[in-house]
C-alpha cells in the first residue's frame, strides 16, 4: 500500500471517529432528557406527550447550539478575542442563564403573543401546532446549518408558529400588530446596532489608528470602551435579565451599569498598561492588545 493511501485511510477514519463521537454524544443527551422528562412527569395525564415535546426540544437545542451560538461567538473566536473553548464555555454558561432567567418574556410571546390559542378548537390542537412550530424550526435550522447558513432562531420559531396556527385555523388566527412589531425589531436593531457599532470603529481610527503612537493611545482611549460596554450590558441586565428574581428600577439599573463600568476601567487600565510594552506601536500591537493574547 502506499504512503499515500494510508494517510487517506487515517484521515477518513479520523473523521468518522469523529462524527461517531458527535452522534454519540447527541443520542446520550436526548436519551437524558427522555429519562428526566419520563420519570419526572410520569403522573401527568398523556405524559407521553411530554416526552415527544421534551425530545423535539431537545433537537432544538442542539441546532440552536449549532447555529445561533456559532454566530454569537464567531466574531470573537475568529477575531482571536476568545479561543474555541473559552467561547463554548461562555456559550454554555450564558446561553443557559439567559433562557433561564431571561426568557420568560421570550416564552410568553411565543405562547399566546404571535397565535391565541382561544381561536383554536380545542387545547389538543393547539398542543399539536405548537409541537409542528418546534419541529418545523428544528428541521429548518438543521437544514440550514447543513448549508453554512447564518439564520436566525427566532425568525424561525416566529415563522413555525405562525405557519402551524394558520395551517390549524387559518390567516385570522396571527395576532398582525404582534408580529408587524416583531418583525420591525428585526429591521430596527441591526440598524441601530449598526449605528453604534460604525461609530465606536469612526472613535478608533481617529483616537488610536490614525495616531502617530497607535498603543500609546490605545492605552488611553481602550480602558473606556471597554467600561462602556460594560455598562451596557450590566445596565440591560439588570432591567431584562433578573426581573424575574427582582424588580429594578431604571434608575437603580443605571447605578449598577455605571458601578460596573468605573470596576471595568479599574482592571482594564493596568492589564493594557502590563500589555502594552510587549507590542509593537503599529496597528498590528493593538491588535493584540488583548491581554489574555
Amino acid at each position: 500500500m502506499k504512503i499515500n493511501d494510508y494517510l487517506k485511510i487515517e484521515r477518513a477514519t479520523h473523521i468518522s471517529r469523529s462524527e461517531v463521537g458527535r452522534l454519540g454524544t447527541a443520542i446520550i443527551f436526548v436519551a437524558g432528557v427522555i429519562l428526566f422528562t419520563g420519570s419526572k412527569f410520569a403522573h401527568v395525564e398523556q405524559s407521553y406527550l411530554l416526552v415527544v415535546a421534551a425530545v423535539i426540544g431537545a433537537y432544538m437545542a442542539m441546532n440552536i447550539g449549532a447555529n445561533d451560538v456559532a454566530n454569537n461567538v464567531g466574531p470573537a473566536v475568529g477575531s482571536f478575542a476568545l479561543t474555541l473553548a473559552g467561547a463554548i464555555l461562555i456559550a454554555a454558561i450564558f446561553e443557559a442563564a439567559g433562557a433561564l432567567i431571561a426568557g420568560g418574556d421570550v416564552v410568553k410571546t411565543v405562547k399566546d403573543g404571535i397565535i391565541d390559542p382561544a381561536n383554536l378548537g380545542d387545547s389538543q390542537e393547539y398542543v399539536w401546532a405548537m409541537m409542528g412550530a418546534l419541529l418545523g424550526a428544528a428541521i429548518w435550522l438543521n437544514a440550514a446549518t447543513w448549508l453554512g447558513a447564518p439564520v436566525s432562531t427566532t425568525h424561525s420559531i416566529v415563522g413555525g408558529v405562525m405557519g402551524a396556527g394558520i395551517a390549524a385555523a387559518g390567516w385570522d388566527i396571527v395576532n398582525w400588530s404582534s408580529v408587524t412589531s416583531i418583525a420591525m425589531s428585526w429591521v430596527i436593531s441591526p440598524v441601530v446596532g449598526g449605528v453604534f457599532a460604525a461609530g465606536f470603529l469612526y472613535a478608533i481610527k481617529k483616537l488610536v489608528f490614525f495616531k502617530s503612537d497607535p498603543i500609546a493611545e490605545a492605552q488611553k482611549v481602550v480602558p473606556y470602551m471597554i467600561a462602556i460596554m460594560a455598562w451596557a450590558f450590566t445596565t440591560y441586565i439588570a432591567l431584562k435579565g433578573v426581573k424575574h428574581i427582582m424588580e429594578i428600577s431604571f434608575l437603580w439599573a443605571m447605578v449598577l451599569g455605571v458601578i460596573a463600568g468605573l470596576a471595568t476601567l479599574l482592571l482594564a487600565r493596568p492589564a493594557i498598561r502590563k500589555r502594552a510594552p510587549q507590542l509593537s506601536a503599529d496597528r498590528d500591537g493593538v491588535n493584540r492588545l488583548s491581554p489574555s493574547r
